[in-house]
């Protein structure tokens, strides 16, 4: 069944899912800054909105809009800096 997560004082909400690309979540993103850390490998998929991203050892931060899109390698962490509430859709893949 579907597995709900909450971050960040609730700021970040998902819902974890199978896909046919295995395990994923969908979720909103109010305006603010965070930062994520991953266990598995991951591609995030910008859905709604722009994301400013900084993926840890980087010194750039890189712009995703809708649809854009940006893999996360395993035991790793990054930045997202967001201006306005933003969607995304995340596939775990390792």
């Amino acid at each position: 069944m579907f597995k709900v997560n909450e971050y960040f004082d609730g700021k970040v909400k998902s819902i974890g899912f199978k896909s046919a690309r295995g395990d994923a979540t969908s979720g909103v993103m109010a305006a603010g800054e965070y930062e994520f850390n991953t266990g598995k490998p991951e591609v995030m998929v910008i859905t709604s909105g722009v994301a400013e991203v900084q993926l840890k050892g980087e010194s750039n931060w890189t712009r995703y809009g809708a649809g854009g899109s940006f893999d996360v390698p395993g035991n790793s962490s990054f930045r997202i800096k967001l201006a306005a509430d933003t969607t995304y859709l995340c596939y775990f893949v390792g």
